[in-house]
C-alpha cells in the first residue's frame, strides 16, 4: 500500500492528504450545520482550530507517556513528528483546549459541543484511512479472507496478512458520524450529543483493540491503554447522559408547571 505519491520532485504523504480531507470536510459540515442552527460562524472556525492545536498537543503528550522507557534509551523520539500520535490524546487535548477557550470568551459551551462532535467523527473516519496508507495501527496476523498484506510498509509487518483494523475503525466512525446526525434532529437535551459521541466511541474502540497487532500502544495491566482510557470514556459519557438528560426533564417540568398555574390564574 503506497503512502508515499511522488510528483516530480515533491513527495505527498497519503496519511496527510487523508487528514486533510477529513479536517476539511469536518469545518465544511460544522459551518452548514451552524448557519442552519443560526450559530456564530467564527465560533466555530476557532473551535475547529482549537480542535487541530489541542488534538495535536494532546496525542503527542498521551504517546510520550505511553513510550517513556523508549524515550530514555532514545531522546530523538521527541522530535520525531513523522509518527507517534494518540487518538484519545488528541481528543482530550481538543476538548480540554476548546473548554478553556469557551471560558475566555464566556460563551455557551454545550450547543457549539453538540454541533461540532458528529463532524470529529467524520474526520477521524478519514484520518483512520490515512492509517490504513501509512501502515500503522495495524491488526493482527489472520487467515480471514479479509485481511490485507502489505509489501511495503515502514510500520506494519509485510508479507503477512493482517486484520484491517484501520478500515474497521473507519467504518465504524462513518458509522457514529451518521448515526449522532441522525439523533441531533431529535432535539434532545443539550450536551446528550457529545456524550452520546463518547459512549458510542469508546464501546468501538474497546472493541477494535482487540483485533489490534502494533504492540507499542501502551498498557495498563491485561488493558491495552486505549482499553483503559475507553472505559473511563464509556462511564463518562453515561454520567453526563443522564445528568444532561435530567437537567432538561426538570426543566420542562418547570415550565409545564408555570403553564399550569398561569391556566388557574
Amino acid at each position: 500500500m503506497p503512502n508515499d505519491i511522488n510528483i516530480g520532485p515533491i513527495t505527498v504523504h497519503m496519511y496527510g492528504i487523508m487528514i486533510a480531507i477529513g479536517f476539511c470536510a469536518a469545518v465544511i459540515m460544522s459551518i452548514v450545520r451552524a448557519r442552519k442552527q443560526k450559530l456564530e460562524e467564527d465560533m466555530i472556525y476557532n473551535m475547529l482550530w482549537m480542535c487541530l492545536i489541542g488534538g495535536f498537543l494532546g496525542s503527542r503528550i498521551l504517546y510520550y507517556l505511553t513510550v517513556l522507557p523508549d524515550i530514555a534509551k532514545d531522546p530523538s523520539i521527541l522530535w520525531d513528528f513523522g509518527n507517534g500520535y494518540v487518538v484519545y490524546g488528541g481528543l482530550i487535548g481538543g476538548f480540554l483546549a476548546n473548554l478553556i477557550y469557551f471560558k475566555i470568551k464566556k460563551q455557551a459551551f454545550l450547543p457549539y459541543f453538540d454541533l461540532v462532535i458528529p463532524q470529529v467523527a467524520l474526520g477521524q473516519a478519514f484520518g483512520r484511512i490515512g492509517c490504513f496508507f501509512a501502515g500503522c495501527c495495524y491488526g493482527k496476523e489472520t487467515t480471514s479472507p479479509i485481511g490485507f498484506t502489505y509489501h511495503t510498509s515502514y510500520l506494519a509487518p509485510t508479507n503477512v496478512a493482517l486484520i484491517p483494523t484501520q478500515v474497521i475503525s473507519s467504518i465504524l466512525d462513518f458509522i457514529l458520524f451518521f448515526a449522532l446526525l441522525f439523533y441531533a434532529k431529535r432535539k434532545e437535551a443539550k450536551g446528550t450529543v457529545g456524550a452520546l459521541y463518547l459512549l458510542l466511541y469508546s464501546a468501538g474502540r474497546f472493541f477494535v483493540e482487540f483485533l489490534r497487532g502494533d504492540v507499542a500502544r501502551g498498557s495498563v495491566g491485561i488493558l491495552s491503554t486505549s482499553q483503559f482510557i475507553s472505559i473511563i470514556m464509556f462511564l463518562i459519557g453515561l454520567f453526563l447522559y443522564f445528568v444532561f438528560s435530567k437537567r432538561e426533564q426538570e426543566k420542562t417540568e418547570k415550565v409545564e408547571e408555570s403553564g399550569s398555574e398561569e391556566e388557574k390564574i
